[in-house]
């Protein structure tokens, strides 16, 4: 290993060619080979060459990655080098190249994502996707009722009580069982359909970022659409840790992010609605650009970075390499070696059920359900320990601490956590 000059980061000295060959064996096993995700998410040596294409800190070891992925390095070159084309050629090429090469890109991710191209529209995010599809949602009235958990995303939270001010709607809350299981998951969402039958929007968060409890989102989508409720899906943590199609999801309206476990520049993001179905959306104010039946009719963004979302190609060109279904067991092996280990010592607020969990976990030392008492504990984690966590508030059981594993993750670091866990649970 080499330490880079005036930095803090390392990079492996294994060369490029060894670099290329082993994350290239991906693609011989394929993408979705379900025989192969499990023992190579036990690979080391395979993920020790995947984490050598990031540049990783080494101030403290990471396990809140969940705010935003990392780029690659090849992304980060690719970023680089494309933001730097688009400011060379300016306006020339934004104005007579640009379009189609961002049209390109949307069929990329339309292709990875098992959807027509005219399915997507880009944002900047899945918080702007989300509050695109709840201020533009046209079927509520006066009277009626919306829905939302407390393990979904604060700022949709916020949007659905906007709604009450804005639309007259009144506002239903469900905390979500605690611990969970595949069905209690669902009766939850419909004993609150049954007991509020004037709901006709509500949230499903698909993977949640207070917990990473997984939801059986079709499943309660389907439910939900039987009573003749329409369900907004928070799809922000999934897409790129898990291995799914959004036909899966049975969902109409998802927003989804590029910046996280797709490892895309930030400031990227998609929003879904299935064909059949815009017209339930409004469009934006002041984009007439597009026909009233387009999608990208929906939102409006402005001047977008040029850079960010060319390099989103690149971003799916590694996370494929990779593979979704290696990546998702890599990732949720990497949560089950700690939160297993540490399970009845401390409370983990996720079940064992894969079906149910990600690569993000969340935990709690017995009686400690203060946001003080959780901040203190990330303090101790990161000043004892160097390890860095993130508190989460507004899990309706109390206050927890997130640790988010990446692919970057190494064994010995979650055997790190582990460790400063035991110790600081005695």
């Amino acid at each position: 290993m080499r330490r880079r000059k005036g930095g803090t980061y390392l990079r492996s000295a294994m060369t490029e060619l060894d670099r290329r060959d082993l994350i290239g064996a991906a693609l011989l096993l394929g993408p979705t080979a379900a025989y192969a995700a499990a023992p190579l998410a036990r690979d080391a040596q395979y993920w020790r060459a995947v984490a050598a294409e990031y540049d990783i800190t080494r101030e403290i070891v990471p396990f809140e990655n969940g705010m935003w992925g990392m780029m690659p390095r090849p992304v980060m070159e690719a970023y680089r080098r494309k933001t730097e084309m688009a400011n060379r050629r300016n306006s020339f090429y934004a104005r007579r190249e640009y379009d189609s090469d961002l049209e390109r890109v949307r069929a990329r991710a339309a292709g990875d994502l098992g959807v027509a191209v005219e399915e997507l529209a880009f944002t900047r995010g899945a918080t702007e996707a989300l509050m695109t599809l709840i201020n533009g949602y046209n079927r509520l009235k006066p009277g009626d009722a919306v829905l939302y958990a407390d393990l979904d995303y604060d700022s949709t939270q916020s949007a659905f009580e906007w709604l009450k001010t804005h639309r007259g709607v009144d506002v239903v809350t469900i905390a979500l069982p605690e611990p969970a299981t595949h069905q209690t998951l669902i009766d939850a969402y419909e004993a609150a359909l049954k007991a509020n039958p004037k709901i006709r929007l509500m949230l499903v968060t698909h993977v949640s970022h207070r917990t990473g409890l997984v939801l059986p989102v079709a499943e309660i989508v389907e439910m939900a659409r039987s009573r003749g409720v329409d369900a907004i899906v928070d799809s922000a943590h999934a897409w790129g840790q898990l291995d799914f199609k959004l036909s899966g999801l049975k969902a109409d309206f998802v927003a989804l992010t590029c910046q996280k476990w797709i490892g895309a520049p930030v400031g990227t993001g998609l929003m879904y609605v299935r064909r059949g179905r815009i017209d339930a959306i409004d469009t934006a104010i002041g984009n007439a650009g597009f026909s009233p039946d387009d999608i990208r009719r929906r939102i409006h963004t402005g001047t977008s970075n040029f850079g960010a979302f060319l390099a989103l190609e690149d971003a799916l060109d590694f996370h494929q390499k990779i593979g979704a279904a290696p990546k998702e067991a890599r990732l949720r092996a990497l949560r089950d070696r700690w939160a297993e280990e540490m399970r009845g010592r401390i409370e983990i607020l996720t079940p064992s059920d894969p079906r149910l969990t990600s690569g993000i976990a969340s935990f709690r030392f017995k009686g400690h359900t203060s946001r003080d008492q959780n901040l203190a504990d990330t303090e101790v984690l990161l000043k004892r320990f160097k390890i860095f966590t993130v508190e989460r508030s507004g899990v309706a059981s109390g206050s927890c601490i997130r640790v988010t594993c990446a692919v970057f993750t190494s064994e010995a670091e979650v055997d790190q956590l582990t460790a400063a866990l035991k110790a600081m649970s005695v």
